[in-house]
């Protein structure tokens, strides 16, 4: 689907987090008849519909969406794992000739779309709790110390008191006997030719987007987030998981404990969420440069002209 003659198979919509881009993967897919796939490693748990701000049950009414909402706050989602499901949803809308919208703030997901992703193998429920165990017993330098033993190459590339991807490693080294390094250089490949996809990212204006992000998140408060969390911490998961860390869930979870006020444990979330905005900016601008950056209210009209819809 072209207005070029191009032949387009997928639409790529980033950006940073609250710069409008369901809202405009929402408009498309009902100009075009396409499918909204959400490409954001929060949004794919069914816990936190407010916190992530996932699509509405309404807006998801409207055309289809789809990997929203379909995994457990217990579950590690992984690139991988999104890549499996993914490709079957592309295979599925190739057969019904429907257009693929992904969209989202995962700078990992889009780049395993276009460029392939490293080929590392689930690792065993039993060896990952032993790390975490570890972790939680000994702290991260003495991981850190202990993934200099077994992968000095890793271990010198790693921040030492990053506690997520020194576990990591750690795991797949102890999992497979091969270092997370060389696994990377094996890759899966990439799922969407990048010359048959037209990608975007919303170079929204940062002060309005910085505000933006405070406002959304006393709304989501009000909304039912806490709640969402109340529901989580309830749970005693394992912190490290995913789910644990998505912005506003630690600092809430201290706030249910008595630990910050609520007011406390807000700016924490926003200020959380404007920092990761400002990364998300920084990692496409290196990463993912065959991003066309576009301002947002810039946006509808290029895609609609260059889907001819």
């Amino acid at each position: 689907m072209s207005s070029s003659g191009k032949t387009i198979e997928a639409v790529l919509i980033a950006g940073p987090t609250a710069s409008g881009k369901s809202a405009l993967a929402l408009d498309l897919a009902r100009a075009t008849g396409g499918v909204v796939i959400n490409t954001d490693s929060m949004q794919v748990y069914r816990d936190l519909r407010v916190l992530t701000a996932r699509p509405s049950a309404e807006e998801e009414a409207r055309v289809p969406h789809r990997l929203y909402g379909t995994k457990d706050a217990a579950v590690n989602c992984s690139a991988g794992m999104w890549v499996a499901e993914a490709a079957k949803v592309l295979d599925e809308l190739n057969k019904d000739g429907r257009l693929p919208i992904f969209t989202g703030g995962s700078g990992l997901y889009f780049k395993a779309l276009t460029r392939g992703l490293s080929a590392v193998p689930p690792i065993p429920a039993n060896i990952r709790e032993s790390v975490r165990t570890r972790l939680e017993r000994d702290g991260v330098e003495a991981l850190h110390a202990e993934l200099a033993c077994v992968d000095a190459v890793s271990a010198e590339r790693l921040k030492p008191r990053d506690r997520t991807r020194i576990a990591r490693a750690l795991e797949v080294i102890e999992a497979t006997g091969r270092s997370i390094t060389d696994w990377h250089r094996d890759g899966l490949p990439p799922l969407l030719a990048p010359e048959s996809v037209t990608a975007v990212f919303l170079d929204a204006d940062r002060d309005t987007l910085y505000a933006r992000i405070e406002r959304r998140f006393e709304t989501m408060i009000t909304n039912g987030a806490l709640d969402e969390v109340r529901a989580l911490a309830a749970r005693n998961l394992d912190p490290l998981l995913p789910a644990m860390k998505a912005h506003g869930v630690p600092a809430l979870i201290r706030h249910l404990a008595g630990k910050l006020s609520l007011d406390e444990a807000i700016a924490i979330g926003q200020a959380d969420t404007r920092h990761y905005a400002k990364r998300q900016f920084t990692w496409f601008r290196h990463q993912l440069p065959e991003f066309e950056w576009m301002k947002p209210d810039d946006t509808q009209a290029h895609l609609h002209s260059v889907l001819g819809a």
